[in-house]
């Protein structure tokens, strides 16, 4: 069969896909919605089968077209959107469940209401994207620059009302490697997710569209030759020339897989604290500064525990700071006991170890770390998950950057880290990143990973390398370019020892922020404009 002939087939058996997923009513349309959902989950960590993320967003983009010729347009549009995120967010997040199990007699119960109520409500966004993007319909292209437009706004939407959620952005889809993920040092996490949305899209662009003057494969030519450019201009950034490490500052990243349930005992605390400090010990080179860097709750109260503190100035090397996360207390002006979940700055002083400065995480998880509108909640027998406290932790004052003797570094505990461009005090610029986590609540799922990926987005964002501790995996340290340099992996004890990547020149994103991704938004308005007349009478 010659090639004419092969690309003629193909034309004609995506336009009778494509047929059907338009003709499909009812239930049927349904279904085909939260399958596609669950497809384009599958683009992301750990699966990382990109191809689905094409399909799913191109289904969706028929679906509406389906939903602009029906008798109830924008309700079906709705309805289309809301099972593709239900499905999307089932497969996505489902791993949230397993957090209450840890204390299963407590919090078991809860689980199912985490498996389908937080998809539900997290899929309102994306039923409300489809019905933006229904709204403003155009044939052809035009309707597949609207979609993306409207599908990442939503996202940033998502991203940042209430407490915010910028979880599966689709620019995850491209988080997998770091030559996928490069242009995110110019438009950040949300201007990926609007290339990766176009690109997925694309497909759909000739199809299901009669007396359409461009082909059916148009939009699959369109959307590998993106790639290829993604790809090649990922590659070209990597090869650059970047600055070597000076060789003065090294890094001892401890991973001491304790299981949950053994980390949040009481009575496990001095054991905790023996084996972490077991992997903390040794020689370091000479006249070196040693960055010493426990995971997120790594011994709690240890700023008040004076005989760990000075079991920490007898074994660590005298010029090793030890970076610990650790819960702290304090009492407020109201003379009331408060809890922080905090990193603790420790290097060795006159007096032995002692607790030098402190970063207090501001961005609580709710339910997690704190329990809203608490005193209703607290009647009806709910709690936090985190046994801290009645009402939970306190939030800190915001994004800090500390020093521990060589360049500062901006400290985030656990998921401050998936939020793009607020890493540390706007106008100021660390020379490293680091983040403590603790993602055994997760067990061995997609949870830790989803969640390692998103943090390797952060150095491309910001061009500063990261030191990563994670009580159960995964622990790393990451290149201001998003290359991982080294790595413990999930469920495995064992400590890093690496030199301080360099920093890099701050990239575009670091300076002007999503302002470049909301200039890509409005030209996408305009070129949705210039495609043509609107594709839907409302």
């Amino acid at each position: 069969m010659n090639e004419p002939k092969a690309a003629s087939a193909a034309a004609n058996a995506l336009e009778r896909v494509a047929g059907r997923i338009i003709a499909a009513t009812g239930w049927r349309r349904a279904l085909i919605a939260f399958f596609a959902g669950i497809a384009g989950a599958l683009a992301l960590a750990p699966f990382y089968i990109l191809p689905l993320m094409a399909l799913a967003f191109s289904a969706l983009v028929l679906l509406i077209d389906a939903a602009a010729a029906s008798p109830r347009p924008r309700h079906s549009a709705f309805a289309a959107g809301w099972f593709f995120g239900f499905g999307y967010f089932l497969a996505g997040v489902y791993w949230m469940a397993f957090s209450f199990f840890v204390q299963a007699d407590q919090f078991a119960w809860m689980s199912p209401f985490a498996v389908l109520g937080v998809p539900a409500f997290l899929a309102l966004f994306s039923g409300g994207a489809a019905l933006v993007s229904l709204l403003l319909w155009r044939a052809g292209w035009g309707r597949i620059f609207i979609f993306a437009a409207v599908w990442v706004f939503f996202e940033y939407l998502r991203g940042h009302i209430l407490t915010g959620l910028p979880w599966n952005l689709a620019s995850q889809a491209l988080a997998g490697t770091a030559m996928g993920a490069q242009t995110a040092a110019w438009y950040g996490a949300y201007g990926l997710s609007l290339v990766a949305v176009l690109l997925a899209a694309s497909p759909a662009a000739g199809l299901g569209q009669p007396r359409q003057s461009i082909g059916a494969l148009s939009g699959v030519t369109v959307l590998l030759a993106g790639v290829a450019v993604l790809y090649a201009i990922g590659a070209v950034r990597l090869a650059l020339p970047e600055p070597a490490p000076d060789g003065k500052h090294f890094l001892r990243i401890v991973q001491p897989n304790i299981p949950q349930r053994e980390k949040i005992a009481e009575g496990m605390w001095a054991r905790n604290f023996t084996r972490q400090l077991e992997l903390s010990t040794g020689a370091i080179p000479q006249d070196a500064r040693l960055f010493v860097i426990w995971p997120e709750n790594g011994s709690p109260l240890l700023n008040e525990a004076e005989s760990a503190l000075d079991r920490l100035s007898q074994e660590l090397p005298e010029n090793a700071v030890l970076i610990a996360g650790s819960v702290r207390r304090a009492y407020d002006a109201a003379d009331e006991l408060q809890y922080y979940n905090s990193i603790l700055v420790i290097p060795q002083t006159p007096e032995g170890r002692r607790a030098v400065a402190a970063y207090d995480k501001h961005h609580l998880v709710p339910f997690g770390e704190y329990l809203p509108f608490y005193d209703f909640l607290n009647r009806i027998g709910l709690a936090q998950l985190t046994p801290y406290g009645d009402a939970g932790f306190t939030a800190g004052e915001g994004p800090k950057i500390l020093n521990a003797g060589g360049p500062s570094f901006a400290p985030l505990i656990c998921y401050e880290v998936i939020f793009p461009g607020a890493l540390y005090p706007r106008g100021e610029r660390p020379g490293w990143l680091l983040t403590v986590t603790n993602d055994a609540w997760f067990g061995d799922t997609s949870g830790p990973r989803q969640h390692f990926d998103q943090a390797r987005l952060r150095t491309i964002e910001t061009g500063l390398p990261m030191a990563r501790s994670a009580n159960t995996g995964i622990s790393a340290v990451i290149d201001a370019k998003g290359r991982i340099l080294a790595r413990v992996k999930l469920y495995e004890r064992g400590r890093i020892e690496a030199p301080l990547p360099p920093a890099l020149a701050r990239p575009l994103y670091d300076r002007i922020g999503d302002w470049l991704y909301a200039l890509m938004t409005i030209a996408c308005l305009f070129a949705a404009r210039a495609c043509g007349r609107r594709g839907a009478r409302l």
